[in-house]
């Protein structure tokens, strides 16, 4: 079997105690800097379609952004082995940070190509932080002779539940900062971004801590070494060879549910379901509880998450919580008054951030354990398939219904459920009679 080396920090021999201190200590350290990063951006985001409104710039720069994430993933393995992941993950949040100080003065000169930067950024930090955490976990448990998928599952539920926590946090933050104006405008929204760019700062500073782990990027062509020819090699074999394996082919469409569902909940559920039913005020109220039930669910799924069969059970169980809200929407839904007004809206926030808490721990997970050759590969596909879903929704949404949209959403979970069972059938098989190795 296959180990990551990990490239070791200071001079000398650790004892195991220290070691394992090590691994814990980055984990906390990792999830920490997401949390303070994205606590800033997620609110950003959040704030796009309604703080930046003319000629729709907010929405439009959304949706160059996740164009832009989507291109880039392509060839965002490549730059992580190259640079290592630990100097992706501090380069990455630069693009955050040129974002969220855009927004300081929103026009098109300074949103797009700010929205084309975060792109690429975004690629390398998602790419690096898979890589990192997974490269983190595999040493933890060959070190600690602890069985590697619990490992893999504790760390990334840890690291989940913390990030999810951002929607919390973040939304209580702009709720606190920002005002309504009589003229139907909004007031504060200079003090939030510059709050904003202070944690992200904190973040970017808590991540140049980080051990050092660059995995098996000591065999790759490495700067000013590589030539064009063998640039163009690599790019071809990082965007090319990924999806030769049948594994991943069968994981796609749970990839590209993942991005459906989170750009359905930002572009569709807020638009068409909370705010008539709560007005703007309760956006950001209704997001924090969907922060909540997403963090909680992350730290569960990750502690119970220990093969393939214990990942696709929880899939499973998530997948039903978001069937029955979509199914919910596209057959009896509709906005009523009183106290039931507010109590299905928050029923419906509370089952989708289930959901969502299980796709980012499971997905994580699953990399981690089945593409041990090829980790930055896969993680940089999630990303592609993840992306490029996030950006047809935000395309698509205002030319289309909401329930035309919920009829797309559960054939794409129909698919990415069926299509996991299959790659549990075949793996088990597969370890059933062990003819070739993964």
């Amino acid at each position: 079997m296959d180990s990551v080396d990990e490239e070791t920090p200071f001079v000398g021999s650790k004892s195991s105690g220290e070691t394992t201190k090590n691994h814990w200590r980055d984990v906390h350290m990792l999830s920490s800097a997401f949390l303070l990063v994205f606590l800033a951006y997620g609110a950003v985001q959040n704030l796009e379609s309604t703080v930046n409104t003319d000629d729709n710039l907010g929405t439009i720069s959304l949706g160059i952004l996740y164009v832009s994430f989507t291109i880039f993933s392509l060839l965002a393995s490549l730059v992580v082995q190259v640079i290592g992941s630990k100097t992706a993950l501090v380069l990455g949040t630069t693009g955050y940070w040129l974002f969220t100080a855009a927004n300081l003065k929103p026009r098109w000169y300074t949103m797009v190509p700010a929205s084309v930067y975060l792109g690429f950024t975004a690629s390398i930090i998602w790419v690096g932080q898979g890589t990192y955490l997974t490269s983190t976990a595999r040493n933890h448990a060959k070190e600690c002779n602890l069985h590697e998928g619990t490992v893999i599952g504790n760390f990334n539920g840890e690291f989940w539940g913390i990030y999810a926590s951002h929607q919390v946090i973040g939304n209580l933050v702009t709720l606190f900062l920002l005002r309504d104006t009589s003229e139907g405008g909004t007031s504060g929204t200079t003090v939030l971004f510059v709050v904003f760019l202070f944690t992200m700062a904190l973040g970017t500073i808590l991540m140049s801590f980080l051990s050092k782990r660059d995995g098996k990027g000591e065999n790759k062509p490495r700067g000013p070494s590589m030539t064009f020819s063998s640039a163009v090699v690599s790019i071809s074999k990082s965007v090319m060879a990924p999806l030769l394996d049948i594994r991943l082919l069968l994981i796609i469409p749970l990839f590209a549910y993942s991005g459906l569902q989170q750009a359905f909940v930002w572009a569709e559920f807020t638009k068409k379901i909370v705010q008539p039913a709560l007005g703007e005020s309760g956006v950001g109220g209704l997001m924090a509880v969907y922060g909540a039930f997403d963090a909680i669910c992350a730290l569960v799924s990750g502690r119970l998450t220990s093969s393939l069969s214990s990942i696709t059970l929880i899939v499973l169980v998530g997948s039903s919580a978001q069937a029955v809200i979509l199914f919910w929407i596209l057959l009896k839904y509709g906005t009523t008054s009183g106290v039931l007004g507010i109590v299905y809206p928050i029923l419906m926030a509370a089952a989708l951030g289930i959901g969502d808490g299980v796709f980012n721990t499971q997905i994580n997970a699953l990399l981690g354990m089945l593409f041990k050759h090829d980790t930055e590969g896969a993680f940089a596909q999630l990303k592609v398939w993840q992306s490029g879903s996030i950006a047809v929704v935000l395309f698509l949404t205002p030319y289309i219904s909401l329930h035309a949209m919920v009829i797309i959403m559960l054939t794409a979970l129909c698919i990415a459920v069926s299509a996991l069972l299959l790659l549990t059938l075949g793996v088990e098989r597969a370890s059933a009679h062990p003819s070739s190795e993964s």
